[in-house]
């Protein structure tokens, strides 16, 4: 791929992110307004009257009626997802994907995400009736328990079903990052390559996984343009937040979210629900309420959350930087990675607020340069 002048790669990523900015904002409103029409305008009790009346097995009622639900939801957003994540990637030279393959992924994501929401509710429904006085608090160990066993499974499930891995080829950075492990006391399963660039020209590079099945992944869109310091910083970065216990933090404070959430539901849910006529949490024509409920609470905590991951990343970078000691590496890499995957240089301090769980590409940069051992 050509490079571009500095100037204009700048103002191409400003507008990259603007549009994706708007988006997030669409998506969001657009997804609060069906929900409500759906609920308001009685078409969700007319369908849980409708399963009920079905005589199927009662476990089966709310599986079926969110069945439909989801299937309806999920035409209803397809063409703001086509837009998003096929027709802008394209349009801004992000994306290698045909549309059949771009299908199979969106087919692939729907059912993943229809299996673990079905698990979650079927969870919420059982403790919610055996329960009553206190699920909110049982719903709300259990979310957290469920969160924790995604994180274990997803490098052996979930990513293999999207990219295909391979242990890394190249020996002699496979052996950098496992003596950077150990400098961090870090045992890992291996080091594995997948085939970012198949997809997308963005680069990525992720330790996942617990105990067994922790990893390192590397996108060979990474792996195939950035130097072994430059890499080196990258993955220093990341054992740095399991040095740093920046994990189990945010499992406490997504969990004291979640808490909150649940109580929230636990007090209010009669009053919202009887603005839609429906008789309680029970019936499951107010699932719906449960999801506005879910979107309008991460609104309200989106600013704390991505203030708290802004911290944590900036102490990994400090971590990484004093224990590989490759300042100008970091530098040049992050100005690598923000041309490459089109970061937002400098966004204002509202988008940053709701928008940015890193701090701005410019701010690591400069914090890294005034950086001393």
């Amino acid at each position: 791929m050509q490079e571009q002048p500095q100037g204009e790669l700048t103002l191409k990523a400003s507008r990259y992110s603007l549009i994706r900015y708007i988006f997030a904002v669409v998506d969001t409103l657009y997804a609060l307004a069906l929900l409500f029409i759906f609920l308001k305008s009685g078409l969700s009790k007319e369908l849980a009257r409708q399963v009920y009346m079905s005589l199927l097995p009662a476990y089966l009622n709310m599986p079926v009626y969110f069945f439909w639900v989801f299937l309806g939801y999920s035409a209803l957003t397809l063409p703001l997802v086509f837009l998003q994540s096929f027709y802008i990637e394209h349009k801004f030279g992000l994306s290698n994907q045909n549309l059949a393959a771009w299908l199979a992924d969106q087919f692939k994501s729907a059912a993943i995400s229809f299996v673990i929401a079905l698990v979650m509710l079927s969870a919420f429904y059982l403790v919610l009736d055996i329960f009553p006085r206190h699920w909110w608090l049982a719903i709300s160990a259990i979310w957290i328990f469920f969160s924790l066993f995604l994180a274990r499974i997803m490098p052996v499930v979930i990513i293999p079903l999207f990219f295909k891995y391979k242990k890394l080829q190249d020996q002699d950075l496979r052996r950098r990052i496992l003596s950077l492990a150990d400098k961090y006391n870090i045992k890992l399963l291996d080091v594995y390559e997948i085939d970012f660039s198949k997809k997308t020209l963005k680069a990525n590079a992720a330790f996942v996984g617990f105990g067994s099945t922790r990893r390192v992944i590397l996108a060979d869109t990474l792996k195939s343009k950035y130097s072994y310091d430059e890499i080196e910083v990258i993955l220093a970065h990341e054992f740095a937040h399991y040095k740093l216990k920046h994990l189990w933090k945010l499992v406490l404070a997504n969990s004291c979210a979640s808490i909150g959430l649940f109580f929230l539901i636990f007090k209010t849910s009669a009053v919202v629900l009887g603005f839609f006529n429906i008789s309680g949490l029970s019936n499951i024509a107010g699932l719906p309420a449960i999801f506005i409920y879910m979107i309008l609470f991460g609104i309200i905590t989106q600013p704390l959350e991505n203030w708290l991951s802004r911290i944590m990343e900036r102490s990994a970078d400090k971590a990484a930087l004093a224990n590989t000691g490759l300042k100008s590496a970091f530098i040049s890499m992050m100005e690598k990675l923000a041309g490459q995957n089109l970061a937002d240089p400098n966004p204002n301090w509202i988008i940053k607020v709701f928008f940015f769980n890193h701090p701005p590409v410019s701010e690591r940069i400069e914090a890294a340069q005034k950086f001393s051992l």
